[in-house]
């Protein structure tokens, strides 16, 4: 199991592609996801460049750190871009949105173009803690499929898609079987997961693509003068047969998206 760490915090990384003139792509996955679980989507967009998809603290194979605050996901990220070189497109998802819009905003100079999926610079005033709530109270002694995990995560969560969502970070392979995801800070930081900074007062010039599912209120006319506010380059568009998690229910229509607009 990662244990807890000082909140320097190297992040785990999948590296796809090989390095090529164009910007290479870091891809920032959302909460409870991973990088494996842009897996596919990363793979494709590396056949002209190298992608690089990390794990965030407190999440996937990341070691675990007892702040979750936008400042220190941005740090993380900064130091995965320093360690690299070069200064990339980045693809961030809800979360991970969130994380890359605050590093663009403190360190503009580490980020070409962004993409940001269905999230706005605001506090959104629902929680996910439901959702840890569930994820603890799975009886993980004895599981030996995921097909029973599904069957017992069930009684707590109703829609399948959710389920296959968050059984991608429970790890059977461990004895006993173990969240991917640190449960504790995760709830403990979960006012900050979905607000956002009040001081914040960087602004970001360089080109920003706000894609949302249409499906999906995370990004609503209300929150534009926000954005604008922050982001000079900011353009919206919207993937018509998908909600909020765009990217698994709308893959190829996310991806000729994203080759466009990093193109």
């Amino acid at each position: 199991m990662s244990q807890t760490a000082p909140d320097a915090v190297t992040l785990n990384q999948l590296q796809y592609g090989a390095p090529s003139a164009r910007p290479w792509l870091l891809v920032v996955h959302g909460l409870f996801g991973s990088a494996r679980n842009w897996g596919a989507i990363a793979k494709r967009l590396s056949d002209g460049r190298e992608v690089i998809s990390v794990d965030m603290r407190n999440h996937g194979d990341s070691p675990w750190a007892k702040s979750h605050a936008y400042a220190d996901l941005a740090a993380d990220l900064a130091r995965v871009i320093a360690q690299k070189g070069g200064t990339p497109d980045i693809l961030g998802h809800s979360m991970g949105g969130k994380a890359a819009m605050m590093l663009a905003l403190t360190r503009p100079d580490l980020v070409n173009r962004l993409l940001i999926a269905d999230i706005a610079p605001v506090a959104y005033g629902h929680s996910q803690r439901g959702l840890i709530a569930a994820m603890r109270r799975l009886d993980l002694a004895g599981l030996e499929s995921r097909a029973a995990a599904d069957r017992a995560l069930a009684a707590d969560v109703d829609d399948p898609s959710v389920r296959a969502f968050l059984l991608q970070s429970l790890d059977l392979r461990s004895s006993p079987a173990r969240w991917r995801l640190n449960l504790d800070v995760l709830d403990a930081e979960m006012d900050r997961i979905t607000g956002w900074p009040e001081d914040i007062s960087g602004r970001f010039e360089r080109p920003t693509l706000f894609l949302s599912g249409a499906k999906s209120d995370y990004v609503r006319p209300e929150h534009r003068p926000a954005i604008k506010a922050l982001f000079a380059g900011a353009k919206f568009a919207k993937l018509p047969d998908a909600g909020h998690w765009l990217h698994a229910e709308a893959p190829r229509a996310f991806e000729r998206t994203a080759r466009i607009w990093f193109d």
